[in-house]
């Protein structure tokens, strides 16, 4: 398989979604991808298993994308192997009565995880910038201040929005989560051919909505709001990638090899060591337990 640099998928100055790539050539055939993958993985559930009995570190990994673009699989397939403490996956739906009475990142605050563990954001914090702003009626929902109508949501507006995403990225960076943001790149022609999938076979009919078809006649509004988005809120404590993601084995191994590839690089994460007295006594505990 061809070594993929990988730093190239990291967004470091502006950039335009439509001048990049949605799919990547690996050199290598699906069942490869498939294997190295596994490989990945199964380094990623070690450090982590490392990362819980050192518990000064959490993690939290962000993954956005348009409708079908992967997000359910590839957390299903990258997390696999991990042991079900260490990982929580915090799927974000349309805001409930009681978060509406909070400020937008109230949510988000409550489900971060824990020292020791992974948390997984399918759809995040970004959903305020993104479906609010295809959709500034939905902003009126929040009762804010000065907010009387969709006429009162101007530039000043998002832009601090931009700015408390970023300052709320910085607070739980400081305090020792481990940031990573993913972009699911598909093309709209990959797009359309996952919904037709969905309607073509009758056990995943369940995940299609007629309003699939409604937001993808905004599509380019939406890649536009992706795209400032990740413009303002790139930063090197909390960064975006974007994945080429027409090919789900391939967005899903890059995922996980940009996670490891970084996580080793915190050499500070190993076990606790043991008290001196117990290293001491391991041998008698031990054969205390075999005289059982």
């Amino acid at each position: 398989m061809k070594e993929i640099d990988l730093q190239k998928l990291k967004i470091t100055e502006p950039v335009k979604l439509e001048k990049l790539p949605t799919s990547l050539n690996m050199g290598a055939g699906e069942e490869e991808v498939k294997k190295e993958l596994k490989q990945t993985r199964r380094k990623l559930a070690d450090w982590q298993d490392k990362l819980y009995a050192h518990n000064k570190y959490s993690v939290l990994v962000c993954l956005q994308g348009m409708d079908t673009s992967g997000k359910d699989s590839l957390i299903r397939e990258v997390f696999k192997g991990f042991n079900s403490r260490g990982v929580v996956v915090h799927s974000f739906k349309t805001p409930t009565s009681k978060e509406l009475k909070h400020d937008f990142l109230w949510r988000h605050y409550c489900a971060l995880p824990e020292r020791g563990k992974f948390g997984v954001f399918n759809r995040t914090h970004y959903e305020n910038v993104l479906i609010t702003k295809v959709h500034p009626e939905y902003i009126l929902k929040e009762r804010l201040p000065g907010i009387n109508s969709v006429y009162d949501i101007d530039k000043d507006f998002w832009e601090e929005r931009y700015k408390t995403i970023r300052n709320f990225e910085e607070h739980v960076a400081q305090n020792g989560t481990i940031i990573f943001k993913f972009f699911l790149n598909i093309s709209k022609e990959e797009q359309r051919q996952r919904l037709l999938r969905r309607l073509r076979k009758p056990n995943k009919n369940w995940k299609f909505s007629p309003g699939d078809l409604e937001e993808r006649k905004v599509w380019n509004k939406y890649r536009n709001c992706y795209e400032e988005a990740m413009n303002k809120t790139s930063r090197e404590n909390a960064p975006w990638y974007v994945i080429p993601a027409d090919s789900k084995p391939t967005a899903r191994y890059l995922v996980a090899k940009i996670m490891l590839d970084k996580l080793l690089k915190y050499e500070d994460v190993q076990e606790p060591s043991l008290p001196p007295e117990f290293l001491k006594n391991l041998e008698d505990y031990r054969q205390q337990l075999e005289k059982e």
